[in-house]
């Protein structure tokens, strides 16, 4: 039987964060997961325990990696303010400008920064698409270019679950010549040295954890009464967890929710942004270029998730369905519970993820949990 005991180390003073990390994998409520956090650079807690599969006989290692779904946006995003921050990419600026057939449509006037803050009218495609579709880069695009917005954009957030990174992907291809994943990985990643992935390739297979999918009546798509939007974004394409296990789905660039990495991965590349675009001493953004992530650009009732929103450049802001202590913080979480938190203010990041899902797409109370644990410590 492999030994799924917490392993990693917390600084003195975090010890709170070991404790709620164990209670998750005791209780059963995780089977194996990750938890890392930053704080002025530093990195302070990084734990990693229980077991990569349903049948807990492969224990989760330090270098274990998952499908951490719509986390992989604030990856995405952060390339996306690297381009700005460099003067290669100006977010007021209309999509067409650097994808001239995206001006389809009625959509000339669209803006980059209706990408980045779901709110340009494109939570999914009006064309049926299958899930094959989602590895032929030129067809997704090409179809979200073609087609018109679902309503009029920049009035109102809905949220763009898959389609959010073919369009934020597509206008960094144009401008740089590079897939999204490439320049993510060049510039970022690698500079690094994390261990995060938009496009995995096949080397890494053994080392990725087994999703293991919401209970049924839990998953996305299986509420009733869904919206029409909603249930475009859930079913055309279908979710299916058992699709993360594929090579095609893990080779592919789904820069919305196909990334592979772990909770040390998230937080610490998240540290760029939580301490003025240092982060392990290599600058990547100005401080000014950072805090364009807090400019909100859109609030209120999601039309696609049916929640209070607000969304910033890339990520949602503190308020809207999660409250956090200090204003000038972001966060994002995945399918089935995975979830970043930046505080700028505190200049902290945590990152947590998992292979145990719940039928969230926000995160759910064990990062939550470890994240109270964590702001409790830090205050005191």
């Amino acid at each position: 039987m492999a030994d799924g005991s917490v392993q990693g180390f917390v600084r003195d003073g975090f010890e709170t964060a070991r404790t709620v990390f164990e209670e998750n994998l005791n209780s059963g409520a995780d089977i194996g997961a990750s938890f890392c956090a930053t704080k002025d650079g530093e990195t302070i807690v990084d734990l990693w325990g229980g077991y990569a599969d349903a049948a807990r006989m492969q224990a989760w290692q330090k270098d274990t990696i998952v499908n951490v779904y719509s986390t992989t946006k604030t990856m995405t995003a952060l390339t996306a303010l690297l381009l700005a921050d460099r003067g290669e990419l100006d977010f007021d600026a209309p999509v067409a400008r650097y994808w001239p057939e995206f001006a389809a449509n009625g959509k000339e006037r669209i803006k980059v920064s209706h990408l980045m803050s779901h709110s340009a009218g494109l939570s999914g495609w009006k064309e049926k698409v299958g899930k094959n579709d989602l590895y032929d880069w030129e067809k997704a695009t090409a179809l979200l270019a073609a087609q018109a917005p679902f309503w009029e954009p920049g009035t109102a957030p809905g949220y763009h679950a898959l389609t959010q990174g073919y369009l934020v992907g597509e206008v960094v291809r144009r401008i740089t010549g590079r897939s999204v994943g490439t320049v993510f990985r060049q510039e970022i990643a690698e500079p690094l040295d994390a261990d995060f992935w938009i496009g995995l390739p096949a080397s890494e297979d053994g080392r990725v954890a087994e999703l293991i999918p919401p209970p049924p009546g839990e998953a996305v798509g299986d509420g009733a009464g869904m919206s029409d939007l909603a249930r475009n974004m859930a079913e055309n394409p279908g979710v299916d967890v058992a699709e993360t296990k594929t090579r095609a789905w893990r080779g592919a660039e789904i820069p919305a929710a196909g990334g592979t990495g772990n909770a040390r991965s998230v937080a610490e590349i998240h540290a760029i942004l939580a301490n003025g675009g240092v982060a392990k001493g290599k600058r990547f953004l100005s401080e000014a270029g950072c805090r364009k992530a807090l400019e909100l650009q859109v609030e209120g009732t999601d039309l696609v998730m049916n929640v209070p929103a607000r969304f910033g450049m890339g990520f949602g802001l503190a308020g809207g369905m999660l409250p956090l202590p200090n204003p000038n913080s972001i966060f994002w979480g995945g399918y089935g519970g995975s979830l970043v938190i930046i505080d700028m203010d505190a200049r902290t990041t945590f990152g947590y993820a998992m292979n145990k899902m719940v039928g969230t797409t926000t995160g759910d109370m064990r990062a939550f949990g470890l994240a109270m644990a964590m702001w409790d410590a830090l205050s005191k």
